[in-house]
């Protein structure tokens, strides 16, 4: 069974992946794999241009997580969405030294919920389960994601909202 593991960058896709890697779970990184598809960079909005359609084309199914912002792409089992509050997402950015322009695009994003729309345009809302890990542990959000490859989880989708209380920042 492969689980992606998809977030807005700061919600806490590596961290968690790090923690399942610890307990046992098989772990791969989309980074490690991207790289025979990476087409450029655009400069404007500092980050890599990957063809992503070949990518998922020729993607081979792992036994396990596969980590990163583009796995909600791939055809995995079950798709685990991680979402940040916006406020925080933005000081956990701003810490990691990304320019205003790429904090301000990736905010946006996780208001507008674009990766977990994108998910369910390609899968479908069943298998889709929304972690929120503003307030949660590491190690909690590992526990749910590895309720979600036991297939004991409840599915979450849609209960995050980020517009109501966050939608100023846009």
């Amino acid at each position: 069974m492969m689980i992606a593991l998809t977030g807005t960058p700061g919600s806490g896709k590596t961290s968690i992946a790090q923690e399942l890697l610890k307990r046992g779970i098989p772990v791969t990184y989309a980074s490690d794999t991207v790289g025979p598809y990476r087409l450029g960079t655009d400069p404007e909005r500092d980050t890599d241009i990957i063809d992503d359609e070949r990518w998922v084309s020729e993607f081979i199914p792992i036994e396990g997580v596969v980590e990163g912002h583009l796995t909600h792409l791939l055809p995995a089992d079950r798709i685990v969405v991680l979402r940040c509050r916006p406020d925080i997402l933005k000081d956990r950015l701003s810490a990691r030294g990304y320019t205003k322009e790429k904090i301000q695009e990736n905010v946006e994003a996780e208001l507008l919920d674009v990766i977990l729309v994108e998910a369910v345009e390609i899968h479908g809302e069943e298998n889709i389960y929304e972690i929120d890990t503003t307030e949660h542990s590491i190690s909690e959000c590992a526990d749910y994601v590895n309720e979600v490859i036991k297939g004991t989880a409840v599915p979450t989708l849609g209960t995050v909202d980020w517009l109501y209380e966050c939608g100023d920042m846009i």
